[in-house]
């Protein structure tokens, strides 16, 4: 995916200082993030962070946090579609709650693209293949020999069906030559216990999903999906590095407003936001989770959405999965 770098840059700098014009157009009432995941899982503790320094700026009155779950975080961007267009309502979520239903769902009930009000991007999270600690592995292309010797090891557990964590296994299988067959679960903890338990042998997810046990040593990041290597994974191969530059793709964490919000109440909320992302406590935060922070103008992340969207579309098409 190709970020338009010059406005992201414009973007964070002119966050920095909010001007007096801009806090007044910001909403007075009480503010409510909605984020379409539990409580203690990455994209509700990244959301927490961001909340907990927009309170210590002081530009917002109250913040609280929101947790619509259901529907691999689609309930809540129904949510926000018939939420009043007042700036008291915005939504936190992954690429993969806003990119992939568009193309996968049969029937959705909202369109990112008209339903929405885009703010700012918040930052990027490569998609990752897990090994269990048992595998004898010791890397991915060890990996796929392992598959090859046996057709039956070529199952892996996906954070989410319909996902970028799905697809990017369908991209490998392609790439490499081997049958990688995903099997769904609903978020990434129970994919990390049966990893951990030796139930299953790989897993896919963010990076963000499994930077901790990797770091601890429990399971094996072994592939990341950018087109280079993560500042939270150094020491792990991307698909680019390993011949495959065009299959290359990471997510991105975004907030958005319903349509319909007043023009100065977006850029102020945009702004706001990105302040707040980029604060530098918040920044080294987020990288611990597995986020790299980067922010965008409400145009920028617009053009990153639809984009993303139309990038995606062939690979889904391909697969044939379609969410009822």
């Amino acid at each position: 995916m190709r970020l338009p770098r010059r406005d992201l840059l414009r973007a964070a700098g002119a966050a920095a200082l909010l001007p007096g014009a801009a806090r007044a157009a910001l909403p007075t009432g009480t503010v409510r993030i909605l984020v379409g995941f539990p409580p203690g899982g990455g994209t509700d503790v990244m959301g927490r962070v961001i909340a907990e320094a927009l309170r210590k700026r002081g530009n917002l009155r109250n913040i609280v946090i929101e947790n619509k779950v259901g529907a691999s975080g689609t309930l809540a961007c129904e949510t926000l579609k018939h939420a009043a267009p007042d700036g008291t309502t915005v939504l936190f979520a992954p690429s993969a709650s806003t990119v992939q239903p568009v193309l996968t769902f049969r029937r959705l009930p909202w369109d990112p693209r008209t339903d929405f009000a885009p703010l700012t991007m918040t930052g990027t999270v490569q998609t990752c293949w897990v090994l269990a600690p048992h595998l004898p592995a010791r890397d991915f292309r060890d990996y796929i020999a392992w598959v090859k010797a046996d057709g039956r090891r070529g199952s892996f557990g996906s954070t989410a069906l319909g996902s970028s964590t799905h697809f990017f296994g369908l991209q490998l299988s392609g790439a490499f030559g081997v049958e990688l067959e995903p099997v769904g679960y609903r978020g990434a903890a129970p994919v990390i216990a049966d990893l951990t338990a030796g139930h299953i042998a790989a897993g896919c997810g963010g990076v963000s999903d499994f930077l901790t046990f990797h770091r601890d040593g429990k399971l094996r990041i072994v592939l990341t999906s950018g087109p280079k290597r993560g500042i939270t994974t150094p020491d792990v191969p991307t698909i680019a590095d390993l011949g495959h530059p065009d299959q290359a793709s990471f997510g991105f964490y975004a907030f958005f407003a319903p349509a319909g919000t007043p023009a100065p109440m977006v850029a102020a909320l945009g702004a706001e936001l990105a302040a707040a992302t980029m604060e530098p406590e918040v920044k080294a935060q987020l990288l611990t989770i597995g986020l790299e922070p980067e922010t965008s103008s409400p145009a920028a992340l617009g053009r990153i959405l639809a984009e993303d969207i139309e990038r995606w579309r062939p690979v889904v098409e391909k697969s044939g999965f379609k969410v009822d």
